[in-house]
């Protein structure tokens, strides 16, 4: 089974549209006025923006979590949380085995929190 899609809500679709063209590198696939859709497309899952869909708790890879909070701040989006290891993974179970997992969450454009994941070498001394 693979994860197709998630929505994700948003009140001004350009606004929104731009923020996330920002945060991810990449142009929208696809946008639908009406009715108030797009989707980017992030290694086979669509994210859509929708005017009608309920806010998500939503994660994105990003190669380097401290570096992406540190150019979001200067762009004027709100951090929640800031960069963090969040756990170090000893097995493959639930990430890449001896590495960090990085964590911090933004306020998107339309107020929904967004995580930003990244991971680093583990420091063998920890």
């Amino acid at each position: 089974m693979e994860l197709v899609q998630v929505a994700q809500h948003v009140t001004d679709l350009d606004r929104a549209v731009g923020f996330y063209e920002n945060l991810l590198g990449t142009k929208a696939a696809a946008k639908f006025s009406p009715p108030g859709i797009a989707f980017f497309m992030l290694d086979g899952t669509r994210l859509l923006l929708d005017q009608n869909a309920p806010s998500s708790l939503i994660y994105l890879a990003v190669d380097d979590v401290e570096f992406s909070v540190s150019e979001l701040r200067a762009q004027g989006v709100t951090i929640e949380t800031e960069p963090h290891v969040i756990f170090q993974h000893t097995d493959d179970t639930l990430g890449p085995k001896g590495r960090d997992e990085w964590m911090a969450f933004i306020r998107d454009s339309e107020g929904n929190q967004v995580g930003l994941v990244s991971y680093s070498d583990s420091d063998p001394n920890d």
